[in-house]
This record gives C-alpha cells, sequence and structure tokens, in this order.
C-alpha cells in the first residue's frame, strides 16, 4: 500500500504536534507515512525525497517546521505536489517566527499554510483535496463535518441545562 500523504517534521521533537494528523489519518483510513528531514541539517534527503514522493503514489505532503522553518518552502521548491505547511511553536517567539517563514513564499512556490500547531487543520485540508478524486473519501469527510456539527449541538444542548439565577435561556 503507496502512502498517499507525507507527513514530515524537521525534527522528531514536533512528534507531539505533527501526531495529530497522523490520528486522524489512522481514523479515515488514509494510508500515510512520517519521516523526520532538516531542510538546514539534511538539505539533500530532503530534496531526494521531494522529488521522489509523486513517484512513490503521494498526493499531498504535509510539513511542520518551527524556528526559520524552511522545509515545507524547500520541499515545495523541488516537487509539484500540493504542500501544507504546519507552523509548530517554537521557545522563542511562540511560532509566529515559524508562520511568517511559511507564508512568505516567492511566486510560484505557494505552500497553504495552517495555524500554528494545527497539523490536525492540516490532515483535513489534504483529505479535502484527496477528496476531489475518491468519492469514498468525500463520504468520510461529510460524516466527519456532520460529526463536528453534532458534538456543537449536544454541547449547547447541555449548556441549556446549567442553571443560574439570571440566565434566561
Amino acid at each position: 500500500m503507496n502512502p498517499l500523504v507525507s507527513i514530515i517534521m524537521g525534527s522528531t521533537s514536533d512528534l507531539p504536534v505533527m501526531e495529530k494528523a497522523a490520528k486522524f489519518f489512522e481514523e479515515m483510513e488514509i494510508p500515510f507515512e512520517m519521516n523526520a528531514l532538516s531542510a538546514h541539517r539534511t538539505p539533500d534527503a530532503v530534496e531526494a525525497f521531494a522529488k521522489d514522493a509523486q513517484g512513490r503514489g503521494v498526493k499531498v505532503i504535509i510539513a511542520g517546521a518551527g524556528m526559520a522553518a524552511a522545509l515545507p518552502g524547500v520541499i515545495a521548491a523541488s516537487t509539484t505536489l500540493p504542500v501544507i505547511g504546519v507552523p509548530v511553536k517554537g521557545s522563542t517567539l511562540d511560532g509566529v517566527d515559524a508562520v511568517l517563514s511559511i507564508l512568505q513564499m516567492p511566486p510560484g512556490i505557494p505552500v497553504a499554510t495552517v495555524a500554528i500547531n494545527g497539523s490536525l487543520n492540516a490532515a483535513i485540508l489534504a483529505m479535502q483535496m484527496l477528496a476531489l478524486s475518491d468519492g469514498s473519501l468525500a463520504d468520510k469527510l461529510a460524516a466527519y463535518k456532520l460529526g463536528l456539527r453534532d458534538k456543537i449541538e449536544k454541547a449547547n444542548a447541555e449548556l441549556s441545562e446549567i442553571h443560574y439565577k439570571f440566565k434566561t435561556n
């Protein structure tokens, strides 16, 4: 089974953030791979990975990186596959540095960017891309979205049971 999505992180210290994407793909039964590659420490491996990904069946790449956050852009420069960048919160600027690094790509090298530590949204976005040509994934995605709605409706109903002296609803 070939992976449809590749999850790449600049360091295994990013795993607590990036594993949310992996858990979503597990739940949705979407084949994926996960690797740690550094744009600065292993640039040749990053370029080889990006150039080889499509040939291995990968359709979307999710790249998480903190600080200078070059990884998503370096990957996007070496492939025509869509790349979704996940800025990872660092220790100094709380991930703002990573957001700016990922957002400010030059013309012709786009990287879709989600919120700081937003790997779950990156996974959902990747699934939306895949669902454009896969009806079964489109159905799973629709069911997932309905589940989100149902969860909020249930929470709102539970709020109606909480009583306060001056609460009017």
